[in-house]
């Protein structure tokens, strides 16, 4: 567990475990599945999954827990490929800028720029200038359909 103060992850960790958080779109067995905030136009549909545990990387989970959380984050990007028609997704997994465990699912799609979908996402879009992501508003549909996709997948893998 991290023992420095709260950082980014764990407080939204806390604001969603309160109830506090309309981002959510799943609980996951690992943890959080939520819209991702900045949605830049071309690949929209950016999530994230927020373990319930938070610690400073992968490598401070043990074997199952490690594996489940890839595993759950896998899934989510089925839910995205699913309800966005993305051709793939990049997972991210770097706890650099933030030191605390979280992974990104960025659709990519053919639509893009091809120079750009050539890069890495945070390489080839400006994410800080990107639109903030409003479940409530203009991403209501999205977040609806992510919900939809994510639970009909956790209902299956459980069956």
């Amino acid at each position: 567990m991290n023992t420095s103060s709260p950082g980014p992850i764990s407080n939204r960790v806390a604001r969603i475990a309160a109830g506090n958080d309309p981002e959510l779109i799943a609980e996951m067995p690992s943890g959080y599945a939520i819209l991702g905030k900045y949605q830049p136009d071309a690949i929209n549909g950016c999530c994230m999954l927020l373990p319930k545990a938070v610690v400073p990387s992968p490598n401070d989970l043990n074997h199952a827990d490690r594996a489940q959380f890839f595993a759950d984050l896998v899934l989510l990007g089925d839910a995205i490929m699913q309800v966005t028609g993305s051709d793939r997704i990049n997972y991210l997994v770097l706890c650099n800028q933030v030191p605390e465990l979280h992974g990104h699912c960025v659709p990519r799609f053919d639509a893009e720029d091809p120079t750009k979908r050539m890069q890495g996402p945070f390489e080839a879009y400006d994410f800080g200038a990107a639109r903030i992501a409003d479940a409530n508003g203009m991403d209501n549909q999205l977040h609806e359909n992510l919900k939809a996709a994510l639970n009909a997948l956790l209902a299956s893998r459980d069956s």
